[in-house]
């Protein structure tokens, strides 16, 4: 049997169905065991992010940060004084995004929601596995409720990124912590157990994203991928604030974000779903009528503070 072929439809615009004609290909990981080759592996997508990234002549003004050991960037847009701040978690698949690359993208979420963003480089494996991530996402989350009123914290990731973002609420509320005034998931990567249907119904069909199940038992280091710390979506997220969830319909994340919806609404949360026509994972490429469109809903969903 041939392999199917899936035709960009004509309802999306140039930019998008161009994006859909790249094929991201299929990704060779070390093994298990190979620090170096996870490590090499890394390096070479970072680097590859900062450069497509360039943060030099964006009118947005980052600086370094380092909060109780944890490390990140704070991007302010030029003519921006509100002290509302946005905690941003990179994407990369809980193994990469981290370092100039995470200073890049801070920068680029910077100007796309007109916020003051902090950008959390929270630590990966393979030298730092579960829990590190998370208890960096709590020690910046903890320092801005220390400095700002729970209405000025936002919280949000992509990808990885939203994973640890709510990760990171079911952390604070066991703590006994408030709740920021509102939290996005865009595209999140909040069950690493990869049971949802679309990893199976889209596998192939995304250009973007395959199964990252390697990278998954990597970052859980042995411990159980059902464990909300690792898979939100198996979490009780009863007393979440209202919540922004984007995806689309070629994305392989799409059972993730729809899931954590339904889960997000069967608790009561006023929640959110954007579904973008024949989006694979990421989007296509930031700058693309849908791109645009879907950082427009975001930053309404934002102002409604």
């Amino acid at each position: 049997m041939s392999e199917r072929v899936f035709p960009a439809p004509s309802t999306i615009s140039e930019q998008a169905r161009s994006w859909l004609a790249l094929d991201a290909g299929e990704l060779t990981y070390p093994a298990a065991d190979d620090t170096d080759g996870w490590l090499a592996m890394a390096a070479r997508a970072n680097q590859s992010t900062a450069q497509r990234f360039p943060v030099t002549g964006l009118p947005v003004h980052v600086e370094d940060f380092e909060v109780d050991g944890a490390a990140g960037y704070a991007a302010r847009p030029h003519g921006v004084d509100d002290d509302a701040v946005f905690l941003w978690m990179h994407p990369g698949g809980l193994l990469v995004g981290g370092g100039d690359a995470c200073r890049a993208t801070t920068a680029r979420t910077a100007l796309s929601t007109g916020m003051l963003v902090w950008g959390v480089d929270y630590r990966l494996p393979p030298l730092y596995p579960h829990p590190a991530a998370l208890n960096d996402a709590m020690s910046v989350y903890q320092h801005a409720l220390r400095e700002r009123d729970p209405s000025q914290v936002f919280v949000g990731g992509d990808s990885a990124g939203g994973n640890i973002a709510a990760a990171l609420l079911l952390c604070a509320k066991d703590a006994g912590l408030p709740m920021p005034a509102a939290l996005v998931l865009n595209t999140p990567q909040v069950d690493l157990t990869e049971s949802g249907d679309t990893f199976q119904t889209l596998d192939g069909v995304d250009n973007i994203l395959r199964s990252l199940a390697p990278t998954n038992a990597l970052y859980a280091a042995g411990a159980d991928l059902r464990d909300p710390y690792l898979s939100p979506i198996f979490g009780d997220v009863s007393g979440f604030p209202r919540t922004f969830l984007r995806s689309g319909t070629r994305d392989l994340f799409l059972s993730n974000t729809v899931r954590m919806h339904r889960k997000l609404r069967a608790a009561g949360v006023a929640a959110e779903l954007h579904v973008f026509e024949a989006m694979p994972h990421g989007g296509f490429g930031g700058d693309s009528p849908e791109d645009l469109d879907a950082a427009a809903e975001q930053r309404r969903f934002l102002a409604r503070s």
